[in-house]
């Protein structure tokens, strides 16, 4: 392989010859490979790093893949194959490095530049380029058995052997990076080199104890001299010990025999073995004696002429007999020789059938690879959707232990608003009992002025009367007098009437006596009554007093609870008004934030029924129609709050639900109708927004109207009712006609694309040539190939699908039949149109790739997304089918037929890239360092965009994935205890 290079000057043959290898599928061919490709990069034309640069990429994947295994081979062929693409990269930035890493001093110092920056980064790469060295050394030694003779197995020697490539790199690249950095340390300060210092003593350490290690090993010792390090490594603070540094040397002997001469030696001993077989052979025949003493003549000088004629003529026949034998030998040699050529041509078409079946198992492994990484990623994006869901109940339960707080305060003002009303009635009942008290008291006081009023007027008129009787007694004692002096006068003239006189004047008197005492008792009955009305005065006014001052006391505690009353209630308004403001605010984010995740890129790859979306806009509505009701009530009843904000939160929820599920039922929707629906959308959630403003002042409650936000609802659920499927609306009776209907249609789209792509292929050969035309005749060939196992799996699909029927209906009709197993028969519906739509789409995207408009990659995807859905009809048509069925057989048989020319088409996609994308291959011979440099930032600023492309493209086709699901479970009827 090396002289090779040498000969043609660079390695397109070996490359050749190494791209038909099973590299992927034969770790232990891939570890050999690594080995010989190792050497070319070291001992080969140094135009072998130009042709292989373009295969890079292709040994990172397979370093990728092999680096899946954990034991065996696995490891190491990874290990190494980065260890190559590493090599690779520090020729291709260094480009006066040869590929043995053999330069001088002073090509060392040219290849720097003089430049302190440059040997600055050529010692980081060289660092780089050393750690994957050890690395792979590192697990080679890991892998083996040390506690046995390893080095002197078979096995042993195969994982030893490509170490001795190593040890001659590591060498070569120790030696520079101690000279670079004493260089280094002599022109930079030694704090900036530290990163360096302790890289290279760890590097040290390792190469030291590997090289000890390998230097033990009896296999290294009869071919390579493994140098030894120093014990301590170089004091690069110190200029002067770089005379102390010693370049280790690694020295091949000239006598040793490498394991790869051992094959001649035996071609050799097999050449000898053969050489003395032909001498045996001719003395047998000749005899001997000519190989003894040819010119012996003595035994022939008495033999007679007739003898000599004797023997020659019995020569001659014997070489005569001996020509036959050799033209038998002959004939027979070719005879065998076409029969190995014929069984030589069977094994080439075995390997040839035995590759296709190989890549198409690789295609699948790549396939299921992929399904696997998408189910990787599919169950991250589930463990994250989990962590959010659960991140969302904490915040959820978190705002329900807020509203329970809430709650609770709310409780705790109406159960304190209830007791200060009670409290109010029980003061308020006091008071009615203090005024009942009250009234009682000037009732009685007006009862004993009425009582004292009366004893007055008796008094008076006892007095008036004792008057009127004192008068009557004065004019009685005038008239008494007048009589006195008459009875005086008389008095002479009667001494009997005198006596009589003196006893009624003493009568008098002692009525006078008499009246004098009653007026004196009627004195003291006054003082009496008096000092008792005195007394019941000075009662009344001390209890008027206290009534007074308890009066007023009742009226301070009274004015005391209702302005705690009033100041109680004005804290629950407060705490309802902030309740309702934080509720209208966390509504109104709610609407906002799904306003702006319309607007997000990340929601375009959203998709949804318009089931849902009606589901949502008649939810959103009747919500709507509850929280009209509920403003009405709160505006006639300003304490009517706990009924508007459930209504308010919920109204938000809904409404955020149905802007969403817009959105997303017009990603899927035909344009005009999604553009609208689009729009009604983002007015709705303006509209709601507003709505929910008003409710920020307390002077525009009033004026809010959800009139505008209900019409918008009304408007999304219309064209929700246009967007619905019409299949829905099928009757079960109208499905036998359904699934005839969509099986002729498929077919007849299968013939349509067949057309089409027949009618490509004569464009393509009249207007294309060269590898163009190549790629086009052969990719669509394959087209045309799928198109004939299609139409071939549908027609087996309609005889399978007749005999179900057949051996299933009875005495009903196929009509019947397929209403009575609606289910299924949706299936074949379902799936028969997947396979129609699939047909059109990859015809059109091979028409965009003949035209050179589209990609390779939308092809072979658009094959592989045809090849699922017939693979759906083959389930659904299948799933009642005898499995002894001779047309389940044949439906087998096309299915497989579908499968091998989907993997023609993505072979043959497949090939079509990489011919075209050789011809694109960069030309890196007339640029400077400079703008390689600046073209590798400029490729790695792109690889980064592209792996961010990437993975949101695979998130995007994730969520397209689940929502597919979603969607083709609603559609289909779907069931945990469904028949599929």
């Amino acid at each position: 392989c090396i002289l090779g290079t040498h000969h043609e000057k660079g390695a397109q043959t070996f490359w050749s010859v190494v791209n038909r290898l099973p590299l992927s599928g034969n770790a232990v061919l891939c570890w050999k490979f690594c080995h010989v490709f190792h050497k070319l990069l070291r001992d080969g034309h140094s135009n072998v790093l130009k042709d292989s640069v373009r295969y890079k990429n292709e040994l990172s994947d397979m370093s990728r893949m092999w680096g899946h295994l954990s034991e065996g081979y696995g490891q190491l062929c990874s290990i190494y194959l980065k260890l190559l693409r590493t090599k690779m990269e520090f020729h291709t930035k260094n480009p006066r490095f040869p590929g043995n890493l053999q330069m001088s001093d002073r090509q060392l110092d040219e290849a720097g530049e003089n430049d302190v920056n440059n040997f600055f980064q050529l010692t980081v790469e060289m660092f780089d380029y050393l750690e994957c060295e050890l690395n792979l050394f590192q697990t080679v030694f890991s892998s083996l058995d040390m506690s046995r003779s390893v080095s002197v197995t078979a096995a042993g020697q195969c994982r030893l052997a490509p170490l001795i490539q190593v040890i001659l790199d590591c060498s070569h690249l120790y030696d520079y990076t101690v000279k670079l950095l004493f260089k280094l340390h002599s022109c930079l300060p030694a704090d900036t080199l530290q990163g360096h210092r302790d890289r290279f003593l760890e590097q040290f350490r390792k190469l030291k104890d590997l090289f000890y290690r390998s230097s033990n090993l009896q296999y290294f010792k009869r071919l390579i001299q493994i140098p030894q390090l120093p014990e301590s490594p170089p004091n690069f603070l110190r200029a002067s010990a770089l005379s102390e540094h010693i370049s280790p040397v690694v020295v091949i002997p000239a006598e040793a025999s490498s394991p790869d001469s051992e094959p001649i030696t035996d071609l050799v001993d097999m050449d000898t073995a053969s050489q003395s077989l032909f001498d045996n052979k001719f003395d047998d025949i000749f005899g001997s004696s000519f190989s003894c003493d040819p010119f012996n003549f003595n035994s022939q000088n008495g033999m007679s002429k007739d003898d000599k004629d004797r023997l020659i003529e019995q020569l001659y026949g014997e070489i005569t007999a001996l020509k036959e034998e050799l033209e038998n030998l002959k004939a027979e040699s070719v005879r065998g020789a076409v029969q190995l050529r014929g069984r030589a041509s069977e094994l080439e078409a075995e390997l040839a059938e035995q590759q296709h079946l190989k890549q198409q198992a690789q295609d699948e492994s790549e396939f299921l690879r992929a399904e696997l990484e998408e189910l990787k990623k599919q169950r991250e994006d589930t463990e994250k959707a989990q962590r959010s869901l659960t991140e969302i109940e904490r915040r959820a339960q978190a705002n329900e232990q807020r509203y329970s707080k809430l709650k609770e305060k709310y409780s705790e003002l109406v159960q304190n608003h209830a007791d200060l009303l009670r409290k109010n009635a029980e003061v308020t009942k006091q008071i009615t009992v203090a005024r009942q008290a009250q009234g009682d008291v000037e009732r009685e006081k007006k009862e004993l002025e009425d009582s004292f009023q009366r004893v007055s007027e008796q008094a008076q008129r006892k007095s008036q009367e004792q008057a009127e009787v004192l008068e009557t007694l004065q004019q009685e004692l005038a008239a008494s007098r007048q009589e006195l002096q008459v009875l005086q006068g008389t008095l002479k003239s009667s001494t009997q009437a005198g006596a009589e006189q003196n006893t009624r004047i003493a009568s008098l008197e002692q009525e006078r006596d008499r009246l004098r005492q009653a007026e004196e008792q009627h004195r003291d009955n006054m003082a009496a009554l008096q000092g008792e009305l005195q007394q019941l005065r000075d009662t009344l006014s001390h209890e008027q007093e206290s009534s007074r001052t308890e009066l007023e006391m009742l009226q301070t505690q009274l004015r005391d609870k209702e302005s705690t009353e009033q100041m109680l209630q004005q804290r629950l308004a407060e705490e309802q008004l902030s309740l309702l403001q934080c509720t209208r605010h966390e509504a109104e984010r709610m609407v906002q934030d799904a306003l702006a995740r319309m607007e997000d890129p990340a929601h375009i790859s959203c998709t949804g029924s318009a089931d849902c979306l009606l589901s949502q806009a008649l939810a959103a509505s009747e919500c709507a129609e509850r929280l009209q009701d509920a403003h009405s009530k709160y505006l006639s009843d300003g304490t009517a709050v706990g009924s508007l904000l459930p209504c308010l939160a919920l109204f938000a929820h809904l409404v955020s639900n149905t802007l969403l599920q817009g959105s997303a039922t017009s990603h899927v929707a035909p344009v005009e109708p999604a553009d609208r629906l689009l729009e009604l959308c983002k007015q709705c959630g303006i509209e709601a927004v507003s709505y929910l403003s008003a409710f920020q002042d307390p002077r525009t409650v009033a004026s809010a109207d959800c009139s505008l936000v209900t019409a918008c609802l009304g408007q999304i659920s219309a064209i929700g009712e246009e967007l619905r499927p019409r299949g829905l609306d099928i009757k079960q009776e109208e499905l036998g006609d359904l699934v005839d209907k969509e099986m002729a249609a498929t077919a007849a789209a299968i013939e349509t694309a067949s057309a089409r792509i027949e009618e490509m292929l004569s464009k393509a050969r009249a207007g294309d040539t060269g590898v163009k035309l190549e790629v086009n005749e052969r990719i669509l060939g394959s087209c045309t190939g799928l198109m004939q196992a299609i139409h071939v799996l549908i027609l087996a699909s309609k005889d399978l699908q007749r005999e179900i029927v057949e051996s299933g209906r009875g005495a009903a009709s196929p009509k019947e039949f397929y209403a009575k197993n609606s289910r299924w028969t949706e299936g074949l519906i379902s799936a028969s149109k997947a396979v129609g739509w699939g047909a059109t789409v990859m015809v059109d995207a091979a028409d965009l790739v003949v035209q050179g408009k589209g990609t390779f990659e939308e092809l072979m995807v658009c094959s592989r997304e045809i090849a699922a859905s017939t693979a759906q009809l083959v389930a659904a048509s299948k799933v009642k089918a005898d499995k002894d069925s001779t047309n389940l057989y044949k439906l087998q048989q096309a299915s497989r037929g579908v499968n091998q020319a989907t993997a023609s088409v993505v072979a043959s996609t497949k090939a079509g890239k990489s011919q075209v994308e050789e011809k694109d291959s960069m030309d890196f011979s007339s640029m400077t360092l400079t703008q390689i440099k600046r073209q590798e930032m400029d490729s790695q600023v792109r690889v980064l965009e592209l792996e961010n492309q990437l993975q949101k493209e695979r998130q995007k086709l994730g969520e397209l994935r689940k929502k597919h699901y979603e969607l083709a479970g609603v559609a289909e009827g779907w069931e945990e205890d469904g028949e599929w």
